[in-house]
């Protein structure tokens, strides 16, 4: 059986601008560059899947219903740029900052890699071939993690990071672009 190659996208920081706990169409602004990428890598041949913690929902801010509400929006976007999003995966759970059924620790919350694993399952996919791009380390952590052949970080510099090199670090997702545009001409 031939597996499928994956790109996982976190999505706070690296598919919309990150203004804490957006939730509505209204309060996204799209990061420079992610459609052009997200179209490079479809028309490579991986499937796009988005991985996201959402401690929003754990602490209360808004409901499960109003973030599937923006994930429809925001997947319609992606599908009129030719870059489908396959399936969105989250984690609504917070151990400390929960309330009620949302309030404790999950194998699906980053930098676990418990929503990897499931698309790894879902939808055949070969992580040693696949790409994770992340703007925090606990995104990176669960591609190792998990297995995945390739992580990048897009380096926000209002942010601590102790694990990364800059080797790992990338400025903007246009050098992300053209660092993969390299690799995988080398790999293919």
């Amino acid at each position: 059986m031939n597996l499928n190659r994956a790109v996982f996208l976190d999505r706070d920081g690296v598919i919309n601008v990150d203004l804490d706990y957006a939730h509505r169409p209204e309060e996204i602004r799209f990061v420079d560059g992610i459609f052009d990428l997200g179209r490079f890598l479809v028309q490579k041949g991986f499937l796009l899947f988005i991985i996201t913690n959402q401690s929003g929902i754990a602490r209360g801010y808004y409901t499960e219903r109003e973030f599937w509400k923006l994930m429809r929006w925001m997947c319609s976007i992606f599908e009129t740029e030719k870059a489908p999003i396959q399936k969105v995966f989250f984690c609504p759970y917070h151990l400390q900052k929960g309330v009620g059924k949302y309030k404790r620790d999950s194998e699906c919350r980053k930098p676990n890699p418990g929503m990897i694993l499931k698309a790894e399952k879902r939808f055949h996919l070969d992580l040693s071939r696949s790409i994770l791009i992340g703007d925090q380390e606990s995104d990176v952590l669960a591609g190792e993690r998990a297995g995945v052949g390739l992580s990048c970080l897009l380096y926000n510099q209002n942010k601590t990071y102790s694990r990364t090199t800059p080797k790992d670090r990338f400025g903007s997702l246009d050098e992300i672009h053209s660092y993969l545009k390299k690799k995988l001409e080398v790999d293919l």
